[in-house]
């Protein structure tokens, strides 16, 4: 492990493969890690297309049901986030934030919010997409469509339909 804090934190809607891989590096990387998780109400403003997503309630408990599963849960901060950078924004022990190329520019806002307060830019860890069947990354939004289960595989209706 190289950091005693690592954060982490997304909408983590309908758990997918892609998620795993971002958690899993997070607790590779810190002792400690942070996991934010999306609040309802940041969901309807950060996006367009949050019809569908699944309740904070079933989101939070695909992520601890995880990391449990894991071993991780003894490690685990979690939190709601209800603004886009949380206390990573001010926590003084994180030391690196685990994103994926979706999120790597917020990841670069947040450190300019770190260093404008005096503290120190946390390490950007950026982990790659996980790649369906059809080479795209796997995708909430695609899983919520039903055109690809949890591990990428395509549905055989989204097959049928190309």
């Amino acid at each position: 492990m190289k950091h005693s804090e690592v954060v982490v934190g997304g909408t983590f809607d309908y758990l997918h493969d892609g998620h795993r891989a971002l958690l899993a590096k997070a607790f590779e990387l810190g002792e400690t890690v942070m996991v934010g998780v999306c609040s309802d109400e940041m969901q309807e403003i950060l996006r367009k297309d949050s019809a569908g997503i699944q309740p904070l309630a079933v989101r939070m408990w695909s992520v601890l049901d995880f990391l449990q599963k894991k071993g991780f849960l003894s490690r685990t901060k979690i939190i709601v986030l209800s603004d886009p950078f949380g206390p990573a924004a001010e926590d003084r022990e994180a030391k690196a934030i685990v994103v994926s190329p979706e999120t790597k520019d917020g990841a670069k806002q947040l450190n300019s919010i770190r260093v404008s307060k005096g503290l120190t830019p946390l390490e950007i860890v950026e982990v790659p997409f996980v790649l369906a069947e059809d080479q795209s990354p796997i995708a909430s939004i695609r899983i919520r469509y039903g055109e690809m289960d949890e591990h990428g595989k395509i549905s055989s209706k989204t097959t049928a339909a190309q």
